[in-house]
């Protein structure tokens, strides 16, 4: 019989890879005004799940068994609140019927729409009438099944805050009754940005965690690559900003092998093996890179993927083209001057340049005083400090960099290099 450990792994593993899935297609019969609903049915099939499973075993299919009991259950919420309910207005009179209840439910959960219905969810989760911080958090909430505490860390805010956004981006929904579908062209367009930094945002904090005992995470990873595959997939969403965030996402995906010893330490680019990069990994991202050149439409991933193109075609680290890789930085602090984007660009000056020129680069990053509680921040400066030998500053900078992050991998990393100085 599995440990009570194995099912936790295997239901935070499908919780990740089904809730979003199931989340869409409840959302369907639901509507999107009973998102709360959608999300309450699959938390019940989840706890479900976990206790029938310490019981009697993982079931052959386990995917499978989860979409059962959410059918089940989305029938049982349907049978005792559909003379107080109102649900997506398409099915609400077949909802209404013992003898099209089960057939209905059957139909809409069993169908080939599965893909169609998660695009719907993104864009819905997207609608213009939320602010652009809430759509974020609700695709990373619904579809992407992140918990409120890692919402939190990727927009750098309090969990409270972050169910602030998500109770209020609810109540629209009920209040406007938004239709949960994949809009128009013009609108799709406008929708489409938020989708794209949502799963941005997955794929960090999947490659960099922030909280997790583990620094990569392959399941988020994954997951990122599998959303922006929906959109390439569409006819009406394959844009040249989706293939440039696919090619990030890939040639990144790529290293991840390589970034970590066998005792879990962290290996920085000029240490990892590169015979462990995933080739076919590379290869996909040249490909989605090609496909992303279409049109005149230049936008941040398109750079971000052509920086990380020059470190997976580079045969070594000293074969860097960081000339090339300064010159993307340029032009993306000429679209996002932000000064995590100028931090960055001074770490390519340092490698060009020098510490010295590094450090300057530094300390004229406008709005620099943002970056202080940003780990990174400290933990550059103590590089270059480093590689100066001005050891007092480095380990001055390397301890303020061990206290701010929370990875373990990290700390032990940082250590490290104060152990050396």
């Amino acid at each position: 019989m599995p440990t009570d450990s194995h099912i936790h792994q295997t239901l935070d593993h499908l919780f990740r890879h089904e809730s979003g899935k199931l989340v869409s297609v409840l959302t369907r019969i639901f509507g999107s005004h009973n998102l709360q609903l959608a999300e309450d049915v699959v938390q019940d099939t989840l706890l479900q799940a976990m206790n029938s499973w310490k019981m009697g075993g993982l079931p052959a299919n386990p995917s499978g068994w989860l979409f059962t009991a959410a059918k089940n259950k989305a029938l049982d919420s349907i049978r005792k609140q559909k003379r107080h309910h109102e649900f997506a207005a398409n099915v609400s009179y077949l909802l209404q019927s013992e003898y099209t209840l089960s057939s209905t439910v059957n139909e809409l959960i069993n169908n080939n729409e599965l893909e169609d219905d998660q695009l719907r969810m993104m864009f819905t989760c997207c609608h213009p009438s939320l602010s652009s911080s809430s759509q974020v958090a609700l695709v990373l909430k619904t579809l992407c099944g992140f918990s409120i505490a890692e919402i939190a860390r990727a927009f750098i805010t309090t969990n409270d805050t972050i169910e602030k956004r998500l109770y209020r981006a609810k109540q629209q929904f009920r209040e406007q009754k938004i239709a949960f579908e994949i809009p128009q062209e013009q609108e799709l367009e406008m929708r489409l940005d938020n989708v794209l930094t949502a799963i941005y945002l997955l794929f960090n904090e999947g490659y960099n965690s922030t909280q997790h005992e583990d620094l990569i995470r392959k399941d988020l990873l994954e997951e990122s690559l599998r959303l922006g595959q929906l959109l390439a997939h569409h006819p009406a969403t394959r844009k040249p900003d989706v293939f440039a965030l696919l090619a990030l996402i890939s040639f990144n995906m790529a290293r991840s092998r390589a970034r970590l010893d066998e005792d879990g330490n962290i290996l920085l680019l000029a240490k990892q093996n590169r015979t462990l990069w995933d080739r076919s990994l590379i290869q996909m991202g040249f490909d989605y890179l090609d496909q992303s050149a279409e049109g005149d439409w230049l936008s941040a991933y398109h750079i971000e993927a052509a920086i990380a193109y020059e470190h997976v075609s580079a045969s070594s680290y000293p074969a860097t083209n960081w000339k090339n890789i300064l010159r993307y930085y340029d032009l993306l602090y000429r679209i996002q001057p932000t000064p995590l984007v100028a931090l960055n660009r001074s770490v390519v000056i340092g490698e060009l340049d020098g510490p010295a020129e590094g450090i300057r680069a530094i300390e004229n990053i406008e709005d620099a005083g943002s970056l202080k509680n940003y780990y990174l921040f400290h933990a550059i400066l103590g590089e270059m400090y480093s590689r100066l030998n001005e050891t007092e500053k480095a380990d001055a900078c390397f301890g303020e960099a061990a206290r701010l992050t929370g990875s373990r991998a990290e700390k032990k990393l940082l250590a490290e290099k104060m152990s050396r100085l």
